[in-house]
Protein backbone atom coordinates (compact mmCIF):
# COMPACT_ATOMS: atom_id res chain seq x y z
CA UNK A 1 0.00 0.00 0.00
CA UNK A 2 1.12 3.64 -1.37
CA UNK A 3 -0.83 5.30 1.56
CA UNK A 4 -1.83 7.49 -1.39
CA UNK A 5 -5.45 7.75 -0.80
CA UNK A 6 -5.61 10.97 -2.14
CA UNK A 7 -6.54 10.31 -6.01
CA UNK A 8 -9.50 8.63 -7.51
CA UNK A 9 -10.63 7.59 -11.11
CA UNK A 10 -13.91 7.10 -12.06
CA UNK A 11 -14.49 5.78 -15.98
CA UNK A 12 -17.92 5.82 -17.74
CA UNK A 13 -18.56 2.90 -19.43
CA UNK A 14 -18.55 2.36 -23.40
CA UNK A 15 -16.46 4.38 -25.55
CA UNK A 16 -13.52 3.47 -28.17
CA UNK A 17 -9.80 4.42 -28.59
CA UNK A 18 -8.91 5.61 -31.80
CA UNK A 19 -6.29 8.23 -33.10
CA UNK A 20 -2.18 8.40 -32.79
CA UNK A 21 -0.99 8.12 -29.23
CA UNK A 22 2.98 7.86 -28.37
CA UNK A 23 2.79 7.44 -24.54
CA UNK A 24 5.85 8.50 -22.57
CA UNK A 25 9.59 6.45 -22.71
CA UNK A 26 10.63 3.36 -21.33
CA UNK A 27 10.73 3.42 -17.57
CA UNK A 28 13.99 1.14 -17.49
CA UNK A 29 15.42 2.57 -19.98
CA UNK A 30 15.48 5.91 -18.44
CA UNK A 31 16.48 4.86 -15.11
CA UNK A 32 19.66 3.38 -16.97
CA UNK A 33 20.11 6.24 -18.90
CA UNK A 34 20.51 8.07 -15.55
CA UNK A 35 22.60 5.24 -13.70
CA UNK A 36 25.43 4.46 -16.50
CA UNK A 37 25.03 8.16 -18.01
CA UNK A 38 26.35 9.25 -14.20
CA UNK A 39 28.99 6.83 -14.46
CA UNK A 40 30.25 7.24 -17.78
CA UNK A 41 33.16 9.68 -19.06
CA UNK A 42 31.86 12.35 -20.85
CA UNK A 43 28.63 13.49 -21.71
CA UNK A 44 25.34 11.91 -22.35
CA UNK A 45 22.29 13.35 -23.60
CA UNK A 46 19.07 11.50 -23.84
CA UNK A 47 15.73 12.34 -25.46
CA UNK A 48 12.34 10.94 -24.59
CA UNK A 49 13.20 10.58 -20.69
CA UNK A 50 10.08 9.60 -18.61
CA UNK A 51 9.18 12.33 -16.57
CA UNK A 52 7.46 10.06 -14.23
CA UNK A 53 8.18 9.97 -10.21
CA UNK A 54 10.16 6.42 -10.28
CA UNK A 55 12.99 7.90 -12.93
CA UNK A 56 13.12 11.17 -11.40
CA UNK A 57 13.81 9.32 -8.11
CA UNK A 58 16.84 8.21 -10.08
CA UNK A 59 17.73 11.41 -11.28
CA UNK A 60 18.02 13.27 -8.12
CA UNK A 61 19.82 10.52 -6.10
CA UNK A 62 22.67 10.99 -8.83
CA UNK A 63 22.28 14.50 -8.70
CA UNK A 64 22.65 13.88 -4.78
CA UNK A 65 26.08 12.16 -5.42
CA UNK A 66 27.16 14.95 -7.31
CA UNK A 67 26.63 14.48 -10.59
CA UNK A 68 25.29 17.72 -12.79
CA UNK A 69 22.31 16.83 -14.84
CA UNK A 70 20.39 19.17 -16.58
CA UNK A 71 16.76 18.85 -17.56
CA UNK A 72 14.61 16.69 -17.67
CA UNK A 73 13.10 19.59 -20.77
CA UNK A 74 10.15 17.93 -23.00
CA UNK A 75 11.84 14.72 -22.23
CA UNK A 76 15.68 15.68 -22.76
CA UNK A 77 17.98 15.00 -19.71
CA UNK A 78 21.96 16.14 -20.09
CA UNK A 79 24.31 14.10 -17.62
CA UNK A 80 27.74 15.02 -17.27
CA UNK A 81 29.77 11.94 -16.42
CA UNK A 82 31.83 11.13 -13.62
CA UNK A 83 33.39 7.96 -14.60
CA UNK A 84 32.80 5.22 -12.34
CA UNK A 85 34.74 6.15 -9.33
CA UNK A 86 33.82 9.97 -9.87
CA UNK A 87 30.25 9.74 -7.01
CA UNK A 88 30.40 11.14 -4.15
CA UNK A 89 28.58 10.83 -0.56
CA UNK A 90 25.60 12.48 -0.47
CA UNK A 91 24.21 14.43 2.34
CA UNK A 92 21.67 12.14 3.80
CA UNK A 93 19.61 9.65 2.69
CA UNK A 94 18.76 9.01 -0.69
CA UNK A 95 15.01 8.55 -0.87
CA UNK A 96 13.70 6.21 -4.07
CA UNK A 97 9.87 7.08 -3.83
CA UNK A 98 7.62 3.79 -5.09
CA UNK A 99 10.92 2.60 -7.18
CA UNK A 100 12.18 -1.06 -6.91
CA UNK A 101 14.26 -0.63 -9.53
CA UNK A 102 16.15 2.29 -8.13
CA UNK A 103 16.83 0.09 -4.90
CA UNK A 104 17.37 -3.26 -6.49
CA UNK A 105 19.74 -1.35 -9.52
CA UNK A 106 21.89 0.99 -7.37
CA UNK A 107 22.34 -1.41 -4.40
CA UNK A 108 25.01 -3.14 -6.51
CA UNK A 109 26.19 0.20 -7.94
CA UNK A 110 26.54 1.59 -4.72
CA UNK A 111 27.84 -1.64 -3.05
CA UNK A 112 31.53 -0.54 -4.91
CA UNK A 113 32.07 2.86 -3.73
CA UNK A 114 34.55 3.71 -1.10
CA UNK A 115 31.73 5.86 1.02
CA UNK A 116 28.51 4.47 2.80
CA UNK A 117 24.91 5.45 2.04
CA UNK A 118 21.44 4.10 2.88
CA UNK A 119 18.93 3.73 0.64
CA UNK A 120 14.74 4.35 1.87
CA UNK A 121 11.77 4.62 -0.04
CA UNK A 122 8.43 4.81 0.40
CA UNK A 123 5.74 2.77 2.35
CA UNK A 124 4.79 0.38 -0.51
CA UNK A 125 8.76 -0.25 -1.45
CA UNK A 126 9.66 -0.72 2.43
CA UNK A 127 7.69 -3.81 2.16
CA UNK A 128 8.91 -5.15 -1.00
CA UNK A 129 11.87 -7.93 -0.60
CA UNK A 130 15.52 -7.27 -1.07
CA UNK A 131 17.48 -10.10 -0.34
CA UNK A 132 16.91 -11.74 -3.67
CA UNK A 133 19.78 -8.48 -4.44
CA UNK A 134 21.22 -8.21 -1.27
CA UNK A 135 22.09 -11.96 -0.74
CA UNK A 136 24.28 -12.46 -4.17
CA UNK A 137 25.51 -9.29 -3.81
CA UNK A 138 26.85 -10.24 -0.19
CA UNK A 139 28.61 -12.97 -1.86
CA UNK A 140 30.62 -10.67 -4.15
CA UNK A 141 31.84 -9.26 -0.79
CA UNK A 142 29.25 -6.03 -0.27
CA UNK A 143 28.56 -5.02 3.06
CA UNK A 144 24.55 -4.23 3.43
CA UNK A 145 22.41 -4.03 6.40
CA UNK A 146 18.79 -4.74 5.61
CA UNK A 147 15.58 -4.67 8.28
CA UNK A 148 15.44 -8.21 9.94
CA UNK A 149 12.84 -9.13 6.89
CA UNK A 150 15.44 -8.31 4.65
CA UNK A 151 13.59 -4.90 3.61
CA UNK A 152 14.83 -1.32 3.28
CA UNK A 153 15.90 1.09 4.51
CA UNK A 154 19.15 -0.38 2.69
CA UNK A 155 22.44 0.64 4.79
CA UNK A 156 25.94 0.45 2.33
CA UNK A 157 28.64 0.32 4.01
CA UNK A 158 31.79 2.02 1.35
CA UNK A 159 35.25 0.50 1.02
CA UNK A 160 33.86 -3.19 0.40
CA UNK A 161 36.41 -5.16 -1.87
CA UNK A 162 34.18 -6.75 -4.36
CA UNK A 163 34.90 -10.35 -6.14
CA UNK A 164 33.06 -11.30 -9.16
CA UNK A 165 30.99 -14.25 -8.76
CA UNK A 166 29.37 -16.67 -11.11
CA UNK A 167 25.66 -16.33 -10.10
CA UNK A 168 22.68 -18.50 -10.95
CA UNK A 169 19.71 -16.77 -10.56
CA UNK A 170 16.98 -19.10 -8.90
CA UNK A 171 13.72 -16.48 -10.63
CA UNK A 172 14.03 -14.70 -13.60
CA UNK A 173 14.43 -10.97 -12.52
CA UNK A 174 16.23 -8.32 -14.76
CA UNK A 175 16.23 -6.48 -11.80
CA UNK A 176 18.77 -8.67 -10.02
CA UNK A 177 20.57 -9.49 -13.09
CA UNK A 178 21.24 -5.83 -13.64
CA UNK A 179 22.46 -5.12 -9.99
CA UNK A 180 24.86 -7.92 -9.77
CA UNK A 181 25.99 -6.69 -13.27
CA UNK A 182 26.92 -3.15 -12.01
CA UNK A 183 28.57 -4.57 -8.88
CA UNK A 184 30.73 -6.34 -11.37
CA UNK A 185 31.91 -3.09 -12.76
CA UNK A 186 33.41 -2.28 -9.67
CA UNK A 187 34.76 -6.01 -8.74
CA UNK A 188 38.09 -7.86 -9.40
CA UNK A 189 37.97 -10.66 -12.05
CA UNK A 190 34.64 -11.69 -13.69
CA UNK A 191 30.90 -11.64 -12.82
CA UNK A 192 28.77 -14.24 -14.79
CA UNK A 193 25.18 -13.81 -13.99
CA UNK A 194 22.91 -17.19 -15.92
CA UNK A 195 19.50 -16.83 -15.84
CA UNK A 196 16.84 -19.54 -15.83
CA UNK A 197 14.75 -17.53 -18.48
CA UNK A 198 14.82 -14.72 -20.51
CA UNK A 199 14.67 -11.24 -18.94
CA UNK A 200 15.16 -7.27 -20.18
CA UNK A 201 18.47 -6.98 -21.30
CA UNK A 202 18.73 -3.06 -21.24
CA UNK A 203 20.87 -2.86 -18.89
CA UNK A 204 23.50 -5.06 -21.38
CA UNK A 205 23.06 -3.23 -24.52
CA UNK A 206 23.40 0.37 -22.93
CA UNK A 207 26.87 -1.43 -21.09
CA UNK A 208 28.04 -2.21 -25.10
CA UNK A 209 26.71 0.85 -26.31
CA UNK A 210 28.77 2.56 -23.88
CA UNK A 211 31.42 0.83 -25.28
CA UNK A 212 32.13 -1.37 -22.13
CA UNK A 213 32.94 -4.90 -22.99
CA UNK A 214 30.71 -8.05 -21.64
CA UNK A 215 30.14 -11.43 -22.72
CA UNK A 216 26.97 -13.09 -23.58
CA UNK A 217 26.24 -16.84 -24.41
CA UNK A 218 22.75 -18.08 -24.28
CA UNK A 219 21.40 -17.20 -20.75
CA UNK A 220 24.89 -16.18 -19.63
CA UNK A 221 26.05 -12.76 -19.65
CA UNK A 222 29.87 -12.07 -17.99
CA UNK A 223 32.00 -9.17 -17.62
CA UNK A 224 35.06 -7.95 -15.83
CA UNK A 225 35.56 -4.96 -13.95
CA UNK A 226 38.22 -2.00 -14.41
CA UNK A 227 36.93 -1.27 -17.59
CA UNK A 228 35.41 2.16 -18.21
CA UNK A 229 31.78 3.72 -19.85
CA UNK A 230 31.72 6.62 -22.59
CA UNK A 231 29.23 9.07 -22.63
CA UNK A 232 26.32 8.45 -26.00
CA UNK A 233 23.23 10.00 -27.17
CA UNK A 234 20.10 7.77 -25.99
CA UNK A 235 16.71 7.92 -27.56
CA UNK A 236 14.00 6.63 -24.90
CA UNK A 237 12.05 4.63 -26.89
CA UNK A 238 7.71 4.53 -25.80
CA UNK A 239 7.47 2.12 -22.86
CA UNK A 240 5.73 -0.84 -24.05
CA UNK A 241 4.52 -1.46 -20.44
CA UNK A 242 2.85 2.04 -20.80
CA UNK A 243 1.76 0.92 -24.33
CA UNK A 244 0.24 -2.21 -23.48
CA UNK A 245 -3.14 -0.68 -21.43
CA UNK A 246 -4.01 0.55 -24.62
CA UNK A 247 -3.34 -2.72 -26.72
CA UNK A 248 -6.04 -4.13 -24.07
CA UNK A 249 -7.88 -1.31 -24.15
CA UNK A 250 -8.30 -1.01 -28.64
CA UNK A 251 -8.60 -4.37 -28.63
CA UNK A 252 -11.59 -4.99 -26.18
CA UNK A 253 -13.37 -1.80 -27.31
CA UNK A 254 -15.85 -2.55 -30.42
CA UNK A 255 -14.96 -0.24 -33.23
CA UNK A 256 -11.24 0.91 -31.82
CA UNK A 257 -8.87 1.76 -34.07
CA UNK A 258 -5.66 3.10 -32.85
CA UNK A 259 -1.89 3.41 -33.72
CA UNK A 260 0.78 3.82 -31.54
CA UNK A 261 4.12 5.16 -32.02
CA UNK A 262 7.77 4.50 -31.61
CA UNK A 263 6.85 1.83 -29.05
CA UNK A 264 10.19 -0.02 -27.74
CA UNK A 265 10.02 -3.95 -29.24
CA UNK A 266 13.34 -5.42 -27.30
CA UNK A 267 12.45 -9.00 -27.63
CA UNK A 268 12.84 -9.41 -24.08
CA UNK A 269 9.82 -7.14 -24.02
CA UNK A 270 7.05 -8.39 -26.01
CA UNK A 271 5.58 -10.54 -24.63
CA UNK A 272 2.06 -8.92 -24.27
CA UNK A 273 2.14 -8.78 -28.00
CA UNK A 274 2.48 -12.50 -28.41
CA UNK A 275 0.11 -13.37 -25.91
CA UNK A 276 -2.52 -11.27 -27.10
CA UNK A 277 -2.15 -11.95 -30.53
CA UNK A 278 -2.66 -15.69 -29.50
CA UNK A 279 -6.16 -14.69 -28.06
CA UNK A 280 -7.13 -13.17 -31.43
CA UNK A 281 -6.01 -9.33 -31.15
CA UNK A 282 -5.36 -7.64 -34.34
CA UNK A 283 -1.88 -5.96 -33.72
CA UNK A 284 0.00 -4.89 -36.94
CA UNK A 285 3.56 -4.23 -36.43
CA UNK A 286 4.87 -1.43 -38.77
CA UNK A 287 7.97 1.16 -39.72
CA UNK A 288 10.21 -0.98 -37.57
CA UNK A 289 13.88 0.54 -37.36
CA UNK A 290 16.56 0.45 -34.33
CA UNK A 291 17.17 3.25 -32.27
CA UNK A 292 20.68 3.70 -30.41
CA UNK A 293 20.57 0.00 -29.88
CA UNK A 294 16.83 -0.61 -29.23
CA UNK A 295 14.64 -2.04 -31.53
CA UNK A 296 11.35 0.63 -31.91
CA UNK A 297 8.09 0.14 -34.17
CA UNK A 298 4.67 1.68 -34.70
CA UNK A 299 1.53 -0.76 -33.34
CA UNK A 300 -1.84 -0.61 -35.25
CA UNK A 301 -4.38 -2.15 -32.94
CA UNK A 302 -8.62 -2.72 -34.62
CA UNK A 303 -10.85 -4.13 -31.86
CA UNK A 304 -11.15 -7.86 -32.05
CA UNK A 305 -12.87 -11.21 -30.16
CA UNK A 306 -10.68 -12.45 -28.15
CA UNK A 307 -10.33 -15.74 -26.99
CA UNK A 308 -9.36 -17.67 -23.61
CA UNK A 309 -5.61 -19.62 -23.86
CA UNK A 310 -3.19 -21.56 -21.53
CA UNK A 311 -0.51 -18.29 -21.80
CA UNK A 312 2.95 -20.69 -22.40
CA UNK A 313 5.52 -20.57 -19.92
CA UNK A 314 8.14 -18.84 -21.70
CA UNK A 315 6.09 -15.73 -22.52
CA UNK A 316 5.48 -15.06 -18.50
CA UNK A 317 9.15 -13.37 -17.85
CA UNK A 318 8.36 -11.31 -21.24
CA UNK A 319 5.58 -10.02 -20.40
CA UNK A 320 5.79 -9.89 -16.30
CA UNK A 321 4.99 -6.00 -15.60
CA UNK A 322 1.75 -6.46 -18.11
CA UNK A 323 -0.07 -8.73 -16.51
CA UNK A 324 -2.56 -7.39 -14.53
CA UNK A 325 -4.12 -5.35 -17.94
CA UNK A 326 -3.48 -9.08 -19.85
CA UNK A 327 -6.12 -9.61 -17.04
CA UNK A 328 -8.62 -7.35 -18.38
CA UNK A 329 -8.49 -9.15 -21.96
CA UNK A 330 -9.11 -12.15 -20.01
CA UNK A 331 -11.69 -10.96 -18.38
CA UNK A 332 -13.59 -10.13 -21.82
CA UNK A 333 -12.34 -12.75 -24.10
CA UNK A 334 -14.82 -15.90 -25.21
CA UNK A 335 -13.56 -19.00 -22.79
CA UNK A 336 -11.27 -19.51 -19.97
CA UNK A 337 -7.83 -18.19 -19.88
CA UNK A 338 -5.07 -19.80 -16.94
CA UNK A 339 -2.13 -18.50 -16.20
CA UNK A 340 1.18 -20.01 -14.16
CA UNK A 341 4.13 -19.24 -13.22
CA UNK A 342 4.25 -16.06 -12.52
CA UNK A 343 4.92 -15.79 -8.25
CA UNK A 344 6.76 -12.78 -8.96
CA UNK A 345 3.91 -10.76 -9.75
CA UNK A 346 3.17 -11.35 -6.11
CA UNK A 347 5.63 -9.15 -4.66
CA UNK A 348 5.72 -6.46 -6.95
CA UNK A 349 4.05 -2.99 -6.19
CA UNK A 350 0.96 -4.99 -4.65
CA UNK A 351 0.68 -8.52 -4.60
CA UNK A 352 -0.60 -8.17 -8.50
CA UNK A 353 -2.45 -11.52 -8.35
CA UNK A 354 -4.31 -11.25 -5.53
CA UNK A 355 -5.50 -7.37 -6.32
CA UNK A 356 -6.48 -8.36 -9.53
CA UNK A 357 -8.81 -11.13 -8.21
CA UNK A 358 -10.37 -9.17 -6.04
CA UNK A 359 -11.27 -6.55 -8.01
CA UNK A 360 -12.51 -8.34 -11.37
CA UNK A 361 -14.36 -10.60 -8.97
CA UNK A 362 -16.21 -6.94 -7.23
CA UNK A 363 -17.04 -6.94 -10.96
CA UNK A 364 -18.49 -9.84 -11.51
CA UNK A 365 -15.99 -11.85 -13.43
CA UNK A 366 -14.77 -15.19 -11.97
CA UNK A 367 -11.36 -14.92 -11.55
CA UNK A 368 -9.37 -17.39 -9.06
CA UNK A 369 -5.97 -16.46 -8.10
CA UNK A 370 -3.78 -19.35 -7.73
CA UNK A 371 -0.04 -19.63 -5.75
CA UNK A 372 1.70 -18.77 -9.21
CA UNK A 373 -0.62 -17.11 -11.31
CA UNK A 374 -4.29 -16.79 -11.88
CA UNK A 375 -7.51 -18.59 -13.81
CA UNK A 376 -9.99 -16.29 -15.58
CA UNK A 377 -13.12 -16.93 -17.05
CA UNK A 378 -14.55 -14.67 -19.52
CA UNK A 379 -18.08 -13.26 -19.17
CA UNK A 380 -19.67 -9.12 -18.77
CA UNK A 381 -17.60 -6.58 -16.38
CA UNK A 382 -20.51 -4.89 -14.18
CA UNK A 383 -20.43 -2.36 -12.40
CA UNK A 384 -18.15 -1.21 -8.58
CA UNK A 385 -15.54 0.46 -6.84
CA UNK A 386 -12.40 -1.06 -6.91
CA UNK A 387 -8.95 -0.62 -4.92
CA UNK A 388 -5.79 -0.43 -6.79
CA UNK A 389 -3.64 -0.64 -3.44
CA UNK A 390 -1.51 2.35 -4.36
CA UNK A 391 -0.29 0.38 -7.73
CA UNK A 392 -0.25 2.16 -10.94
CA UNK A 393 -0.61 -0.59 -13.23
CA UNK A 394 -3.60 -1.65 -11.53
CA UNK A 395 -5.22 1.58 -11.48
CA UNK A 396 -4.65 1.94 -15.54
CA UNK A 397 -5.80 -1.40 -16.22
CA UNK A 398 -9.19 -1.57 -14.03
CA UNK A 399 -9.64 2.13 -16.18
CA UNK A 400 -9.29 0.20 -19.36
CA UNK A 401 -12.02 -2.70 -18.13
CA UNK A 402 -14.53 0.08 -18.25
CA UNK A 403 -14.44 0.66 -21.96
CA UNK A 404 -16.47 -3.15 -21.55
CA UNK A 405 -18.35 -2.59 -18.47
CA UNK A 406 -22.23 -2.28 -18.10
CA UNK A 407 -21.81 0.80 -15.48
CA UNK A 408 -19.30 2.96 -13.92
CA UNK A 409 -15.81 1.71 -12.07
CA UNK A 410 -14.49 3.92 -9.52
CA UNK A 411 -10.57 3.09 -8.68
CA UNK A 412 -9.36 3.90 -5.30
CA UNK A 413 -6.28 4.85 -4.25
CA UNK A 414 -4.78 6.03 -7.93
CA UNK A 415 -1.38 8.97 -6.85
CA UNK A 416 0.77 6.25 -7.91
CA UNK A 417 0.02 6.16 -11.71
CA UNK A 418 2.40 9.30 -11.81
CA UNK A 419 5.26 6.91 -11.26
CA UNK A 420 5.27 5.42 -14.86
CA UNK A 421 2.89 7.17 -17.02
CA UNK A 422 2.19 11.10 -16.09
CA UNK A 423 -0.51 12.35 -18.18
CA UNK A 424 -2.33 9.15 -18.56
CA UNK A 425 -5.48 10.66 -17.67
CA UNK A 426 -5.32 13.30 -20.60
CA UNK A 427 -3.34 10.27 -22.93
CA UNK A 428 -6.31 8.32 -22.28
CA UNK A 429 -8.94 10.51 -22.59
CA UNK A 430 -7.99 11.93 -25.90
CA UNK A 431 -8.09 8.75 -27.14
CA UNK A 432 -11.41 8.38 -25.81
CA UNK A 433 -11.78 6.97 -22.99
CA UNK A 434 -13.97 8.53 -20.48
CA UNK A 435 -12.44 8.93 -17.63
CA UNK A 436 -12.51 11.60 -14.78
CA UNK A 437 -10.21 12.39 -11.26
CA UNK A 438 -11.85 12.54 -8.09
Amino acid sequence: MSGSNDVHFRVTPGGQLSGRLRVPGDKSISHRSIMLGSLAEGRTDVSGFLEGEDSLATLSAFRAMGVQIDGPHDGGVHIEGVGLHGLQQPDGHLYLGNSGTSMRLMSGLLAGQAFSTTLTGDVSLSGRPMKRVTAPLTSMGANIDATAEGTAPLLIHGGAMLEGIQYHMPVASAQVKSSLLLAGLYATGQTCVTEPAPTRDHTERMLSGMGYPLQRDGARVCLEGGHRLQGISIDVPADISSAAFFLVGASIAPGSNLLLEHVGMNPTRTGVIDILQRMGADITVSNERDVGGEPVADLHIQSAQLRGIDIPPELVPLAIDEFPVIFVADACAQGRTVLTGAEELRVKESDRIQVMADGLQTLGIAAQATPDGMVVDGGDIGTGRVDSHGDHRIAMSFAMAALRAQGAIEISDCANVNTSFPGFVDQASRAGLQIEVL
